[in-house]
């Protein structure tokens, strides 16, 4: 699929790309085709849902949801008032697969591989808590912004 001017220019605004950048994105056809993909892709909704949890700081508890857009940005309004930075790193690399999968054309509730767990290794292990999550993508729904 051949994109419009209209798209490029977008996105350029949108990256804040010079001329030369601009030129140097273009170049490379693996972007023309994800710009492609990626009107789908917003359509889509990234949930982290806490599958385990025990003894978590933060507070989160297995049905805890934590939910991004489909590029993987947090929709905040959505989401708990405390959320803990190393449950987001930790499922960052999901997101990326997601993304990845869906670029390639494979649905990514398909992974195999689609838990995570915090860092903290919990009290037994001489850390405090731990909690597991699970990769799911689902349709947009209109609260999602």
């Amino acid at each position: 699929m051949e994109l419009d001017d209209k798209v490029w220019g977008f996105f350029q605004e949108h990256l804040g790309y010079t001329d030369e950048e601009m030129a140097l994105f273009r170049k490379d056809p693996k972007n023309e085709e994800i710009l492609s993909k990626a009107p789908d892709l917003m359509n889509k909704t990234i949930i982290a849902e806490v599958v385990e949890s025990h003894g978590c700081n933060s507070g989160h508890k297995v049905g805890t949801r934590f939910t991004f857009d489909g590029a993987g940005n947090l929709i905040t309004k959505l989401n708990p008032g405390r959320i803990c930075v190393h449950a987001l790193s930790a499922f960052s690399p999901c997101i990326y697969v997601a993304n990845e999968l869906y670029y390639a054309g494979v649905d990514p509730n398909e992974t195999r591989f689609k838990r995570v767990g915090c860092f903290d290794v919990g009290v037994r292990c001489g850390g405090w808590g731990h909690i597991v999550m699970e990769l799911k993508v689902e349709d947009r729904r209109k609260e999602t912004g």
